[in-house]
Protein backbone atom coordinates (compact mmCIF):
# COMPACT_ATOMS: atom_id res chain seq x y z
CA UNK A 1 0.00 0.00 0.00
CA UNK A 2 2.84 2.49 0.73
CA UNK A 3 4.20 1.99 -2.64
CA UNK A 4 0.77 2.68 -4.31
CA UNK A 5 0.85 6.30 -2.37
CA UNK A 6 4.19 7.19 -3.62
CA UNK A 7 3.54 6.58 -6.99
CA UNK A 8 0.22 8.48 -6.75
CA UNK A 9 2.71 11.38 -5.21
CA UNK A 10 4.84 11.18 -7.86
CA UNK A 11 2.29 11.09 -10.71
CA UNK A 12 1.27 14.04 -9.19
CA UNK A 13 4.51 15.76 -9.06
CA UNK A 14 5.07 14.38 -12.97
CA UNK A 15 1.68 15.89 -14.35
CA UNK A 16 1.90 19.09 -12.44
CA UNK A 17 5.31 19.74 -14.04
CA UNK A 18 3.87 18.64 -17.70
CA UNK A 19 1.15 21.16 -17.11
CA UNK A 20 3.38 23.69 -16.73
CA UNK A 21 5.15 22.96 -19.76
CA UNK A 22 2.34 22.92 -21.50
CA UNK A 23 0.66 26.66 -20.05
CA UNK A 24 4.13 28.11 -20.78
CA UNK A 25 3.09 27.71 -24.12
CA UNK A 26 -0.65 28.65 -24.11
CA UNK A 27 -0.27 32.29 -25.64
CA UNK A 28 1.91 31.35 -28.59
CA UNK A 29 0.01 27.93 -29.42
CA UNK A 30 -3.94 27.98 -31.04
CA UNK A 31 -6.79 27.29 -29.27
CA UNK A 32 -8.70 24.12 -30.39
CA UNK A 33 -12.20 25.21 -31.15
CA UNK A 34 -14.96 24.54 -34.26
CA UNK A 35 -13.12 23.84 -37.44
CA UNK A 36 -9.65 24.84 -36.28
CA UNK A 37 -9.56 21.54 -33.30
CA UNK A 38 -7.39 19.17 -35.72
CA UNK A 39 -4.86 21.92 -36.73
CA UNK A 40 -5.05 23.45 -33.23
CA UNK A 41 -3.86 19.97 -31.98
CA UNK A 42 -1.47 19.25 -34.57
CA UNK A 43 -0.07 22.73 -33.63
CA UNK A 44 0.48 21.67 -29.84
CA UNK A 45 2.20 18.60 -30.99
CA UNK A 46 4.84 19.97 -33.61
CA UNK A 47 5.89 22.20 -30.59
CA UNK A 48 8.67 20.61 -28.87
CA UNK A 49 7.87 22.30 -24.90
CA UNK A 50 4.18 21.52 -25.54
CA UNK A 51 5.26 17.58 -26.56
CA UNK A 52 7.87 17.78 -24.06
CA UNK A 53 5.14 18.29 -21.38
CA UNK A 54 2.69 15.92 -23.18
CA UNK A 55 5.59 13.31 -22.19
CA UNK A 56 5.89 14.35 -18.70
CA UNK A 57 2.48 13.78 -18.24
CA UNK A 58 2.55 10.25 -19.62
CA UNK A 59 5.12 9.00 -17.18
CA UNK A 60 2.71 10.62 -14.60
CA UNK A 61 0.09 8.49 -16.03
CA UNK A 62 1.79 5.31 -16.09
CA UNK A 63 2.74 6.06 -12.60
CA UNK A 64 -1.30 6.74 -11.88
CA UNK A 65 -2.06 3.07 -13.29
CA UNK A 66 0.37 1.68 -11.34
CA UNK A 67 -0.89 3.16 -8.22
CA UNK A 68 -5.02 2.78 -8.67
CA UNK A 69 -3.98 -1.33 -9.74
CA UNK A 70 -3.20 -1.65 -6.14
CA UNK A 71 -4.70 0.69 -4.10
CA UNK A 72 -8.82 2.21 -3.68
CA UNK A 73 -8.99 4.96 -6.21
CA UNK A 74 -10.37 7.29 -3.64
CA UNK A 75 -7.41 6.80 -1.99
CA UNK A 76 -4.54 6.99 -4.80
CA UNK A 77 -6.90 10.36 -5.52
CA UNK A 78 -6.50 12.14 -2.25
CA UNK A 79 -2.77 11.52 -1.93
CA UNK A 80 -1.22 13.01 -5.06
CA UNK A 81 -2.22 16.54 -3.91
CA UNK A 82 0.87 18.09 -3.66
CA UNK A 83 0.71 18.37 -7.20
CA UNK A 84 -1.87 21.56 -7.29
CA UNK A 85 0.07 23.08 -4.64
CA UNK A 86 3.04 22.79 -6.60
CA UNK A 87 1.92 24.08 -9.53
CA UNK A 88 -0.08 27.44 -7.88
CA UNK A 89 3.51 28.08 -6.56
CA UNK A 90 5.59 27.49 -9.69
CA UNK A 91 2.59 29.80 -11.65
CA UNK A 92 3.77 32.56 -9.00
CA UNK A 93 7.22 31.99 -9.26
CA UNK A 94 7.93 30.69 -12.80
CA UNK A 95 5.28 32.60 -14.88
CA UNK A 96 4.70 35.52 -12.76
CA UNK A 97 0.95 34.98 -12.33
CA UNK A 98 -0.84 36.79 -9.73
CA UNK A 99 -4.28 36.28 -7.84
CA UNK A 100 -7.03 38.68 -6.38
CA UNK A 101 -7.71 38.46 -2.41
CA UNK A 102 -10.91 36.44 -3.22
CA UNK A 103 -8.98 33.70 -5.44
CA UNK A 104 -6.70 33.09 -3.03
CA UNK A 105 -9.52 32.34 -0.59
CA UNK A 106 -10.54 30.18 -3.33
CA UNK A 107 -7.32 28.23 -4.23
CA UNK A 108 -6.58 28.40 -0.42
CA UNK A 109 -9.69 26.60 0.06
CA UNK A 110 -9.44 23.94 -2.25
CA UNK A 111 -5.70 23.08 -0.69
CA UNK A 112 -7.14 22.93 2.80
CA UNK A 113 -10.01 20.92 1.53
CA UNK A 114 -7.64 18.15 -0.09
CA UNK A 115 -5.60 18.46 3.13
CA UNK A 116 -8.34 17.27 5.35
CA UNK A 117 -9.68 14.66 2.50
CA UNK A 118 -6.22 12.64 2.84
CA UNK A 119 -6.13 13.47 7.06
CA UNK A 120 -9.32 11.39 6.63
CA UNK A 121 -7.58 8.31 5.09
CA UNK A 122 -7.58 4.98 6.81
CA UNK A 123 -5.91 2.18 6.96
CA UNK A 124 -8.77 0.16 5.85
CA UNK A 125 -9.95 1.48 3.02
CA UNK A 126 -12.69 -0.77 1.98
CA UNK A 127 -12.60 -1.29 -2.41
CA UNK A 128 -16.08 -3.21 -3.61
CA UNK A 129 -16.40 -4.63 -7.10
CA UNK A 130 -17.20 -2.87 -10.42
CA UNK A 131 -20.84 -1.74 -10.97
CA UNK A 132 -20.89 -1.59 -14.64
CA UNK A 133 -24.61 0.01 -15.57
CA UNK A 134 -23.96 2.31 -12.67
CA UNK A 135 -20.51 3.15 -14.40
CA UNK A 136 -22.14 4.41 -17.32
CA UNK A 137 -24.73 5.66 -15.30
CA UNK A 138 -22.42 7.84 -13.63
CA UNK A 139 -20.28 8.73 -16.49
CA UNK A 140 -23.26 9.77 -18.61
CA UNK A 141 -24.96 12.37 -15.81
CA UNK A 142 -21.01 13.58 -14.69
CA UNK A 143 -20.37 14.62 -18.80
CA UNK A 144 -23.68 16.88 -18.90
CA UNK A 145 -23.04 18.11 -15.63
CA UNK A 146 -19.33 19.06 -16.54
CA UNK A 147 -20.96 20.29 -20.42
CA UNK A 148 -23.59 22.90 -18.32
CA UNK A 149 -20.94 25.78 -17.92
CA UNK A 150 -20.32 25.87 -21.54
CA UNK A 151 -23.54 27.30 -21.77
CA UNK A 152 -22.57 30.21 -19.40
CA UNK A 153 -21.03 32.94 -21.27
CA UNK A 154 -19.30 34.76 -18.57
CA UNK A 155 -17.49 31.59 -17.45
CA UNK A 156 -17.07 30.30 -21.35
CA UNK A 157 -15.08 33.92 -21.91
CA UNK A 158 -13.35 33.55 -18.75
CA UNK A 159 -11.88 29.95 -19.45
CA UNK A 160 -13.17 28.32 -16.49
CA UNK A 161 -15.90 26.11 -18.12
CA UNK A 162 -13.24 24.38 -19.86
CA UNK A 163 -11.14 24.34 -16.57
CA UNK A 164 -13.92 22.29 -14.88
CA UNK A 165 -15.08 20.05 -18.50
CA UNK A 166 -11.28 19.15 -18.20
CA UNK A 167 -11.74 18.26 -14.27
CA UNK A 168 -14.43 16.52 -14.88
CA UNK A 169 -13.06 14.51 -17.92
CA UNK A 170 -9.56 13.98 -15.46
CA UNK A 171 -11.59 12.40 -12.93
CA UNK A 172 -13.90 9.99 -14.98
CA UNK A 173 -10.34 9.26 -16.50
CA UNK A 174 -9.45 8.32 -13.45
CA UNK A 175 -12.49 6.20 -12.58
CA UNK A 176 -12.13 4.10 -16.08
CA UNK A 177 -8.40 3.69 -15.58
CA UNK A 178 -9.48 1.50 -12.26
CA UNK A 179 -12.01 -0.52 -14.21
CA UNK A 180 -9.46 -0.72 -17.05
CA UNK A 181 -6.87 -2.25 -14.63
CA UNK A 182 -9.73 -4.79 -12.91
CA UNK A 183 -10.79 -6.02 -16.32
CA UNK A 184 -6.79 -6.44 -17.81
CA UNK A 185 -6.10 -8.22 -14.58
CA UNK A 186 -9.18 -10.40 -14.47
CA UNK A 187 -7.38 -14.29 -13.50
CA UNK A 188 -9.72 -15.91 -16.82
CA UNK A 189 -7.80 -17.41 -19.82
CA UNK A 190 -8.00 -15.06 -22.26
CA UNK A 191 -4.25 -13.36 -22.84
CA UNK A 192 -3.47 -9.71 -21.15
CA UNK A 193 -3.30 -8.25 -25.14
CA UNK A 194 -6.87 -9.85 -25.76
CA UNK A 195 -8.10 -8.34 -22.50
CA UNK A 196 -6.46 -4.96 -23.27
CA UNK A 197 -8.50 -4.51 -26.96
CA UNK A 198 -11.74 -6.21 -25.74
CA UNK A 199 -12.29 -3.94 -22.84
CA UNK A 200 -14.04 -0.73 -23.60
CA UNK A 201 -12.49 1.05 -20.36
CA UNK A 202 -9.18 1.23 -22.37
CA UNK A 203 -10.79 3.24 -25.22
CA UNK A 204 -12.72 5.17 -22.74
CA UNK A 205 -9.64 5.80 -20.65
CA UNK A 206 -7.71 7.15 -23.78
CA UNK A 207 -11.28 8.96 -25.00
CA UNK A 208 -11.11 11.04 -21.41
CA UNK A 209 -7.66 11.75 -20.95
CA UNK A 210 -7.24 13.45 -23.82
CA UNK A 211 -10.62 15.51 -23.92
CA UNK A 212 -9.66 16.51 -20.64
CA UNK A 213 -5.65 18.05 -21.88
CA UNK A 214 -7.38 19.60 -24.62
CA UNK A 215 -10.05 21.49 -22.59
CA UNK A 216 -7.42 22.05 -19.94
CA UNK A 217 -5.04 23.44 -22.93
CA UNK A 218 -8.06 25.58 -24.10
CA UNK A 219 -8.49 27.33 -20.64
CA UNK A 220 -5.50 28.15 -20.45
CA UNK A 221 -5.62 30.76 -23.17
CA UNK A 222 -8.33 32.29 -21.39
CA UNK A 223 -7.61 31.24 -17.56
CA UNK A 224 -4.47 32.11 -15.84
CA UNK A 225 -2.82 28.86 -14.41
CA UNK A 226 -3.39 29.59 -11.03
CA UNK A 227 -7.15 29.39 -11.80
CA UNK A 228 -7.48 26.87 -14.13
CA UNK A 229 -5.11 24.29 -12.39
CA UNK A 230 -7.21 24.81 -8.90
CA UNK A 231 -10.14 24.22 -10.16
CA UNK A 232 -9.28 21.16 -12.93
CA UNK A 233 -7.69 19.66 -10.36
CA UNK A 234 -10.26 19.59 -7.77
CA UNK A 235 -12.55 18.25 -9.95
CA UNK A 236 -10.47 15.52 -11.09
CA UNK A 237 -10.19 14.22 -7.44
CA UNK A 238 -13.58 14.99 -5.87
CA UNK A 239 -15.09 13.09 -9.44
CA UNK A 240 -13.06 9.83 -8.71
CA UNK A 241 -13.84 10.06 -5.31
CA UNK A 242 -17.48 10.62 -5.14
CA UNK A 243 -17.32 7.76 -8.20
CA UNK A 244 -15.31 5.47 -6.28
CA UNK A 245 -18.25 5.10 -3.67
CA UNK A 246 -21.11 4.62 -6.18
CA UNK A 247 -19.40 2.46 -8.79
CA UNK A 248 -17.16 0.49 -6.87
CA UNK A 249 -18.66 0.76 -3.46
CA UNK A 250 -15.99 1.87 -1.26
CA UNK A 251 -17.10 3.80 1.95
CA UNK A 252 -17.03 6.17 3.53
CA UNK A 253 -14.53 6.30 6.96
CA UNK A 254 -15.87 3.90 9.81
CA UNK A 255 -15.09 6.50 12.25
CA UNK A 256 -17.12 9.81 12.88
CA UNK A 257 -14.06 12.39 12.56
CA UNK A 258 -12.56 11.04 9.59
CA UNK A 259 -16.23 10.51 7.86
CA UNK A 260 -17.27 14.28 8.84
CA UNK A 261 -13.72 15.84 7.63
CA UNK A 262 -14.41 14.05 4.14
CA UNK A 263 -17.58 15.10 3.43
CA UNK A 264 -16.85 18.81 4.89
CA UNK A 265 -13.51 18.61 2.12
CA UNK A 266 -16.37 17.67 -0.42
CA UNK A 267 -18.40 20.68 0.51
CA UNK A 268 -15.39 23.10 1.16
CA UNK A 269 -13.90 21.96 -1.88
CA UNK A 270 -16.79 22.46 -4.34
CA UNK A 271 -17.57 26.08 -2.77
CA UNK A 272 -14.06 27.48 -3.37
CA UNK A 273 -14.34 25.78 -6.70
CA UNK A 274 -17.84 27.98 -7.40
CA UNK A 275 -15.60 31.26 -5.76
CA UNK A 276 -12.83 30.49 -8.33
CA UNK A 277 -15.39 29.81 -11.42
CA UNK A 278 -17.18 33.27 -10.41
CA UNK A 279 -13.65 35.14 -11.37
CA UNK A 280 -14.31 38.24 -13.71
CA UNK A 281 -10.27 37.83 -14.49
CA UNK A 282 -8.50 36.62 -17.27
CA UNK A 283 -5.80 36.46 -19.64
CA UNK A 284 -5.38 39.44 -21.71
CA UNK A 285 -4.93 39.33 -25.11
CA UNK A 286 -7.05 37.54 -28.11
CA UNK A 287 -6.52 33.88 -28.76
CA UNK A 288 -4.16 32.37 -31.28
CA UNK A 289 -5.76 30.89 -34.23
CA UNK A 290 -4.37 28.66 -36.80
CA UNK A 291 -3.96 31.15 -39.33
CA UNK A 292 -2.49 33.59 -37.79
CA UNK A 293 0.56 31.20 -36.14
CA UNK A 294 1.14 29.83 -39.57
CA UNK A 295 1.39 33.27 -40.90
CA UNK A 296 3.94 34.25 -38.38
CA UNK A 297 6.00 31.17 -38.85
CA UNK A 298 6.12 32.55 -42.57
Amino acid sequence: MILSLIFAVVASLLMALGLLMMKSRSSDLPMAAGANTIGAIVAWIRDPMWIGGLGVQTAGWACYVIAVSRAPVSMVAVMGQGGIALFVIASVLILGERASSREWVGIGAIVFGMVMLTLSLGGKEFEGKLESATMVTFAAVLTLAGLAPMAVARMNASGTAAAILSGVAFGLGALFTKAMTEAISAGDTASVAIRIVSSPYVYCTVAANIAGIVMLQNSFHSARAIIAMPLSGALSNIVPIIGGMIVFGERLPAGSIPAAMRVSAFILTIAAGALLAGSRQHVPGDPVVVGSLSKAKT
